[in-house]
């Protein structure tokens, strides 16, 4: 079973090792965690960042806007040793669940970059579509219930 676990001091060393892609260009399109975790505590009045877990070991990490009315999805990666084994798939689920749960989030964003193909898939297959709204290198992608 996926959860979400506040990031302190027993688990801080292993969310910031966590690797997100086997390519380069793959971790090339997503924050390092210490830089998500750093904007979190910079903007922690409208951002919250959650270290992903199956069971006991921890798997991911996600960084999410929950400010003005526009929940959003930051930064999503699954690390390399748990990938292609449906935890992205159940994070993800996890994550919508939290903001719907939480904030009544009627629509959901995440910045995808622009070169970032598999993300792009991965986020379609999970109800979310292209917007007009693009950003430097990312276009955002959004569900609507």
């Amino acid at each position: 079973m996926i959860t979400f676990k506040t990031i302190d001091e027993e688990n801080f060393q292993a969310c910031i090792d966590l690797t997100g892609g086997v390519e380069k260009e793959q971790n090339d399109f997503v924050d390092s965690v210490l830089y998500s975790l750093a904007e979190a505590w910079v903007y922690r009045d409208s951002m919250e960042a959650f270290a992903i877990y199956q069971e006991e070991q921890i798997i991911g990490f996600v960084s999410m806007y929950v400010g003005e009315e526009n929940p959003q999805i930051i930064n999503f990666l699954i690390d390399i040793a748990f990938q292609g084994r449906g935890y992205g798939t159940q994070a993800a689920s996890r994550c919508i669940e939290y903001l719907q749960e939480m904030y009544r989030a009627k629509r959901i964003s995440l910045p995808v970059h622009i070169q970032n193909e598999k993300a792009q898939r991965f986020w379609a297959k999970q109800g979310f579509s292209f917007s007009d709204t693009v950003e430097q290198d990312y276009m955002f992608m959004r569900r609507y219930e």
